[in-house]
């Protein structure tokens, strides 16, 4: 990958003006589509769904804790495997201190098929604290298009249905589970469905990806760049190349 040029302070300051120019109209359409996302109507959830928590079965209603919002992650983790994805275990990383959020009337969980058997011991691993609830035997995933069977389901991710998936090369889109964010409002005793993101629509999750995004390097993506976070071995910095001309 090449370096940006370098060049004076002056012509830096000009083209860091231009940028700044294209920043703040970013900004703006952003807003504007937060609003739409805000202004979505939704639907109401008739339809009861169990989950297994540490201290037994919980409704929908009742993962609210009983706040008024409340965000959920599918995460990916099939019942047979022995750990979460990493993929998903690099989304969650990202999530910070829930006070924030709890004192926006707004709970944050994660939802997986995996027993607890299976995602108390990979949660305790990967030091994580936030609410994580198996929804095994329940058809929230399937509904939510976070498991994709053709037995149980057509396909549908990304709002997009299987022919299309594959058209547009994203085959491994189509079966399996799927990473998917869905909130739910609460108001009284009914509980509503508001939103939902999926597959590359989760990236406004990934704040490590935007903090990248603020230097020359960039996210630095290659097939097996992301691991899960205890996984990583610890690198000697590289020299710039102004120290290395310097050495020589």
């Amino acid at each position: 990958m090449s370096l940006p040029e370098i060049v004076s302070r002056e012509t830096w300051l000009g083209k860091r003006l231009e940028l700044l120019a294209q920043e703040e109209a970013a900004a703006k359409q952003r807003e504007q589509l937060n609003e739409e996302r805000r202004n979505l109507p939704m639907v109401e959830i008739t339809k009861a769904y169990t989950f297994e928590g540490p201290n037994g079965p919980l409704s929908l209603r009742d993962l609210f804790e009983g706040r008024r919002q409340l965000i959920v992650y599918n995460f990916m983790f099939d019942p047979e495997w022995e750990k979460g994805c990493r993929f998903c275990s690099y989304l969650v990383d990202n999530v910070g201190n829930l006070a924030h959020l709890h004192a926006r009337d707004t709970t944050f969980a994660v939802v997986s098929r995996a027993p607890l058997t299976k995602i108390e011991p990979f949660k305790s691993r990967m030091g994580w604290t936030f609410p994580w609830y198996s929804s095994f035997g329940s058809d929230f995933n399937y509904d939510f298009h976070a498991t994709l069977d053709e037995t149980v389901a057509p396909i549908s991710y990304m709002y997009r249905d299987k022919a299309t998936l594959e058209q547009e090369g994203l085959p491994f889109f189509t079966s399996g589970e799927q990473g998917a964010t869905s909130v739910f409002l609460r108001e009284s005793d009914c509980v509503f469905h508001t939103y939902s993101s999926f597959g590359f629509g989760n990236e406004l999750l990934h704040g490590i990806d935007m903090y990248l995004d603020l230097t020359p390097l960039g996210r630095q993506y290659t097939d097996d760049v992301i691991k899960h976070h205890d996984k990583y071995e610890s690198q000697a910095p590289v020299a710039s190349c102004c120290h290395a001309e310097k050495e020589a």
